[in-house]
């Protein structure tokens, strides 16, 4: 996602924070200056001015969700490189919790948008999470030292980031935390074996 902005300010930067905790309470599909202005304290003539436009502003504000992201996601798996298993339960740990809720509702909007709308400020957002999710998995530990090559690795992150995913928006969805961590638990204990996406017989 190529996101052009307008020089900082304090006043720019003081205002952005404020819009993106506005984000994410009420959501970007709906945004309109107007009720956005009067909640941060400012006016939309500000706001156009600092920011060029509405689509100036979305495209600041879907940066600011991405580095928040980001932070996140790399205080999640700090430390020495594990397998991807527990890098898998590490991430899903920072996913399932309660405080991150907003921030992983606005995600997904975002990234639904900029399917349905591959052009302005949503342009690429989508591509550019799963290109930042799968540097995040790439620090992980092969989960086969057995196929440890490069096409073997991408495919297992791959498939990791295709399980976290779905089971984030199964958790946005019905709330069923137990449910969904037991699966996100199912699945690191399948890999944490080296064998990613394989039934385990009871007898084995």
């Amino acid at each position: 996602m190529t996101v052009t902005t307008r020089s900082s300010s304090p006043r720019k930067d003081e205002l952005l924070e404020r819009a993106y905790r506005y984000a994410l309470e009420h959501g970007l599909a709906d945004l309109s200056l107007r009720p956005l202005a009067a909640a941060i304290g400012s006016s939309p003539r500000v706001l156009l001015f600092l920011f060029g436009s509405k689509d100036g502003l979305v495209s600041e504000l879907l940066a600011r969700a991405r580095a928040d992201e980001l932070t996140f996601l790399g205080r999640a798996t700090a430390g020495e490189p594990a397998d991807l298993a527990a890098m898998v339960d590490a991430t899903w740990q920072w996913l399932a919790a309660g405080q991150v809720r907003p921030l992983l509702t606005l995600w997904t909007e975002a990234y639904a948008r900029s399917l349905a709308e591959p052009a302005g400020p949503w342009s690429g957002f989508a591509a550019q999470a799963v290109a930042d999710w799968l540097a995040v998995l790439s620090a992980a530990r092969p989960a086969d030292p057995a196929s440890d090559s490069d096409a073997a690795a991408q495919a297992d992150r791959t498939l990791a980031l295709a399980v976290l995913r779905g089971c984030m928006l199964d958790l946005l969805a019905t709330g069923d935390g137990d449910r969904v961590s037991a699966a996100v638990a199912r699945y690191a204990g399948l890999i944490a074996g080296g064998h990613p996406g394989r039934s385990v017989d009871a007898h084995e």
